[in-house]
């Protein structure tokens, strides 16, 4: 029985091709390649292998020769000699290509090839290691059509790794919605060939979680998680790597649907198998994350305690300037931001900038970038929104080039919105929100509350450029998008209703700002209660707008001056948190 395994480590290495020799009387099985993590920290995939050897001499036969039927593995195996060799993929893809041309003719019609479905896997490899995964796409649909898994395990075998590696090229494509779709179906293949308690079934479950995460799907993604912990506590042993593994990525889940204490269980049920199995470092990054929950919890002293812990392991087994020990110094100046400690918060964004500034030998880009975002924030919480743009551009060009990265990048574009609005430069704010609109669009999240709120403060920016139009259309789009998936008592959803009424009064539809206003004050006084300052702001807006309806409906629409007093930075910031928009 084959593997039908899929594994994710916490640092998933880089994107490898792999051919390997055809049995002589077997039918050859798909390449076990290990496919990347659905993380946003993935690295640029790389055909090169550390070991060289002489380069095979290059054939160049014809068309007709590939009736040929032992041209195709001849082929293939020229195709990983070149690889192997260090020439690099373009000369392997010509032989890629021609292998699969020849597997193709040489197939006995109504019969599944897997040789034809192995060459498809590979030159879908091959072309995205030279970055061409658009072109990858169509190679693996193909490829995913010719086995018949009813045939037996290999059959079953390359049917599932062809949806996982078209799942993994949908997502280096920031298609997270097709990717996931992938991945499905690629478990549904897998539990059917070796049912739904298999421990390889279990890994698939959890590499599905990871998507979903990355997806902001906690739902499914606590239900695969859950699963997943059950399949690794029938067929491990207690307190095993594998179950520390799901319940870092259980409290991950819980950590972002706001159940703390739950995530903090299961933080410290992980730390315990890592403590028993000898795993220092991977304490220490549970540390870490156990200090995340404290503070979350406000509970500031055991956060600095498992923070300082995790520093010291770190410090002494990376070394003083490696990237962990700086996301260690953020995570601390983040809390003596919020217990007003500045001058220790300021010293360590100081200290964590001075590591990223010079990177030791194999930290990546995105490790980088994401120190960088989070020291944004903090500089934007101490009112330097200047310093906090700088910190972003900084982290949006190292990912720019980056393959998988469209979502973290529409997320740094978004916050390059709010502070472009904070500093007055509004047209910049439009245009990096419309940037990551249209990123977020493309990789499917155009239906997440994330982007609901993205379109609200695009909407406000254009609002500010008396794009009126515009701004209603936005409004209106994140009102329906935030109505689906907050509910309509949620805050964000609340302050677009505010933004939508107050822009169709400024446009002089005044029926529909007064339907909104009263819908708005029915839910405060039924549901949320009227303690929220905005009530009477919005009972006194609706009376005004009650009062001149009565008088005149055909009035001339306000001046957007009355909405938001541009004048003053200030009334800007209150201003936009009282419509809505969380700066």
């Amino acid at each position: 029985m084959p593997g039908l395994a899929v594994k994710s480590p916490p640092d998933a290495p880089p994107l490898r091709i792999s051919v390997p020799e055809p049995p002589p009387h077997n039918p050859p099985r798909t390449p076990n390649k290990k496919p990347p993590s659905p993380s946003p920290s993935r690295s640029k995939p790389s055909p090169a292998r550390s070991a060289k050897k002489p380069p095979p001499e290059s054939p160049n036969p014809d068309d007709s020769s590939l009736d040929n039927p032992d041209l195709g593995p001849f082929l293939l195996k020229l195709a990983r000699d070149t690889i192997a060799s260090g020439e690099g993929p373009s000369k392997a893809l010509d032989y890629a290509i021609r292998a699969a041309k020849s597997f193709e003719r040489c197939a006995v019609e109504g019969e599944p090839s897997l040789d034809l479905a192995m060459s498809l896997h590979v030159l879908a490899a091959i072309y995205c290691s030279l970055g061409r995964f658009d072109e990858a796409v169509p190679v693996l649909e193909r490829a995913i059509q010719v086995p018949d898994v009813d045939r037996g395990p290999d059959h079953a075998l390359a049917a599932f790794s062809g949806h996982m590696q078209l799942g993994d090229t949908y997502s280096m494509l920031g298609q997270v919605e097709k990717s996931i779709g992938c991945y499905e179906e690629g478990l549904k293949i897998q539990i059917q060939a070796l049912g739904e308690t298999d421990s390889r079934v279990g890994e698939t479950c959890r590499y599905l979680a990871e998507a979903h995460v990355q997806a902001m799907q906690f739902d499914k993604a606590e239900e695969l998680c859950k699963k997943t912990l059950e399949i690794h506590r029938a067929h491990s042993e207690p307190a095993s790597l594998e179950e520390a593994a799901d319940r870092r990525l259980m409290a991950l889940v819980y950590e972002a649907k706001g159940d703390y204490e739950a995530a903090l269980e299961h933080l410290v049920l992980a730390s315990m198998a890592m403590i028993a199995n000898g795993q220092e470092n991977e304490v220490a990054a549970i540390d870490v994350s156990i200090g995340n929950i404290y503070m979350a919890l406000c509970r500031f002293d055991e956060a600095v305690f498992s923070y300082q812990k995790a520093l010291t392991v770190f410090k002494s087994s990376k070394g003083d300037n490696h990237p962990s020990v700086a996301s260690v110094f953020v995570r601390l100046a983040d809390l003596y931001h919020r217990t007003g400690k500045l001058r220790e918060s300021k010293s360590y964004c100081e200290n964590a900038l001075r590591i990223f500034a010079k990177p030791v030998p194999g930290t990546t880009a995105e490790e980088i970038a994401g120190g960088l975002t989070e020291i944004s924030a903090i500089y934007e919480s101490v009112d330097e929104p200047e310093e906090a743009l700088k910190l972003l551009q900084k982290a949006m060009k190292l990912l720019e080039d980056k393959p998988g990265q469209q979502s973290t990048i529409a997320g740094i574009e978004a916050r390059m919105g709010v502070m472009f609005y904070i500093l007055g430069r509004y047209e910049e704010a439009r245009n990096s929100f419309e940037s990551a609109v249209v990123k977020l669009r493309a990789s499917g999240e155009r239906k997440s509350a994330f982007f609901g709120v993205v379109l609200n403060q695009m909407g406000l920016a254009c609002v500010q450029l008396f794009k009126i139009d515009e701004a209603a259309e936005l409004f209106e789009e994140a009102r329906a998008i935030l109505e689906q998936e907050c509910g309509p008592c949620h805050q964000d959803t609340m302050g677009v209703y505010s933004n939508l009424a107050a822009t169709y009064d400024a446009m002089g539809r005044v029926e529909d700002a007064i339907e909104i206003l009263e819908y708005v004050l029915k839910l405060r006084e039924e549901k949320l209660g009227i303690a929220n300052p905005d009530f009477e702001d919005e009972k006194s807006r609706l009376a005004e707008l009650l009062k001149e309806a009565g008088r005149s409906r055909n009035r001339k629409a306000k001046s957007l001056e009355n909405l938001i007093d541009p004048n003053s930075r200030r009334a800007k910031k209150e201003g936009a948190k009282k419509w809505g928009f969380r700066i």
